[in-house]
């Protein structure tokens, strides 16, 4: 079950809050590491039809290999090996192919990666407790309990937050903690009809900035996948943006990309059954306290980067792994969650400051990154080939 590696914290269970992508991937590499866990999920049921298309880059994939769940990932995704860079008016500006010696990033829609990562840690042995909302957690000198709204409670060792960007345990940990940072963009995405983008290579993503910016692609089914914003200084709340028609939402996004291209096509070539409003984008700013006591943070509750990075989810996983090895060597819990702190925390919060610049530029309050992206090499290289050192054991400071 486990990897010997140093003296190890003395913690043998944990608790990880949230189900999504970070927690399976938590509770597998913690046991990987000799650590038992359960991970409580607030919503009843696992999140399937649950979110929108994402990325998985290369050193996510490599992360989730660690844990032996790269494979169930790959089998649930479509290889989009290529990017190319436009600026809406058809003009190519920037083209990658990949590394050649790097998997391909992965697409695929939110929820087959929840049930893949979930699927893989049930065989595992990860047990799973739905309809557990987080209300509060309390501390002793020897464990921590959650307290949860159905007036259950559980005791470990350890807790992990793993529950996304409105964490409830940041808040546990840091009552002053800050929340997420809206970027001045609603996002949507939608399918279109095969046919909407002609002359699209499959197997490329296509990145389309100008007057306002849309992703695209070919799906495995030939209609197109495109993800798109929608600039506004007062975004609607979430119960706000659910009671506008999903027609409306389509009208104001025709408007906006008229003479777009190709975004104009491909939303005429949407219907409003095929449109999803994914929300307001956000990211995390800098989180001052990752951990209090025996609580800890991971993933999009402390490093949430916004969708522009291309990078939540594998961030999210490399955290994962990178929280259980430091726990496996280092001799006490405080130990290992400042190194993995100072491990991560540079990394995380840099591609996050990019991502915001990029939120800028969508928003219709920043120049179109055309210098930033003449060498997608030279930018993509040190996302793609990170690696969690896995088989080297850590050690303080």
């Amino acid at each position: 079950m486990s990897d010997n590696h140093g003296r190890g914290s003395g913690i043998r269970t944990a608790l990880v809050i949230g189900g999504g992508v970070a927690g399976p991937v938590t509770a597998l590499a913690l046991r990987k590491a000799g650590i038992a866990a359960t991970v409580h999920e607030a919503y009843p049921t696992a999140a399937d039809g649950v979110g929108a298309w994402l990325g998985l880059a290369p050193n996510g994939q490599a992360a989730l290999a660690t844990v032996g769940a790269d494979a169930a990932v790959k089998a649930a995704g479509q290889p989009v090996p290529g990017m190319v860079m436009a600026d809406g008016a058809g003009n190519h500006f920037a083209g990658f192919g990949g590394f050649p010696e790097l998997p391909a990033t992965l697409t695929l829609p939110r929820d087959r990666l929840y049930r893949a990562l979930t699927d893989r840690a049930l065989a595992a042995g990860v047990r799973f407790a739905y309809g557990k909302r987080l209300v509060a957690a309390g501390e002793t000198p020897d464990g921590v309990t959650a307290h949860f709204a159905d007036g259950t409670s559980a005791t470990a060792d350890i807790l992990v937050g793993a529950d996304g960007i409105r964490s409830t345990v940041r808040t546990v940990i840091d009552p002053q903690a800050p929340g997420p940072e809206y970027g001045g963009v609603l996002s949507f995405g939608g399918h279109a009809a095969p046919g909407s983008a002609p002359g699209i290579e499959p197997g490329t993503m296509y990145f389309a900035f100008g007057r306002a910016f849309m992703g695209y692609w070919q799906g495995p089914d030939e209609r197109m996948i495109w993800f798109a914003g929608l600039p506004t200084d007062t975004p609607p709340s979430p119960d706000d943006l659910a009671r506008v028609p999903d027609a409306e939402w389509l009208s104001r996004l025709r408007d906006l990309y008229a003479g777009h291209v190709p975004g104009e096509r491909l939303l005429r070539g949407t219907g409003p059954d095929e449109l999803m409003v994914v929300g307001r984008m956000e990211r995390m700013p800098s989180v001052p306290h990752w951990h209090r006591g025996r609580m800890v943070l991971v993933g999009d509750s402390v490093h949430a980067p916004s969708s522009s990075s291309g990078q939540g989810a594998s961030l999210a996983i490399e955290s994962a792994v990178e929280l259980a090895r430091c726990l496996r060597d280092l001799p006490t819990h405080g130990a290992a969650f400042a190194a993995y702190e100072a491990l991560r925390r540079p990394r995380v919060e840099a591609i996050g400051r990019n991502a915001a610049a990029v939120n800028k530029v969508k928003a219709g309050k920043g120049d179109a990154p055309v210098p930033a992206f003449t060498g997608p090499e030279d930018m993509l290289r040190p996302l793609h080939f990170h690696r969690i050192a896995w088989e080297e054991t850590v050690t303080a400071g």
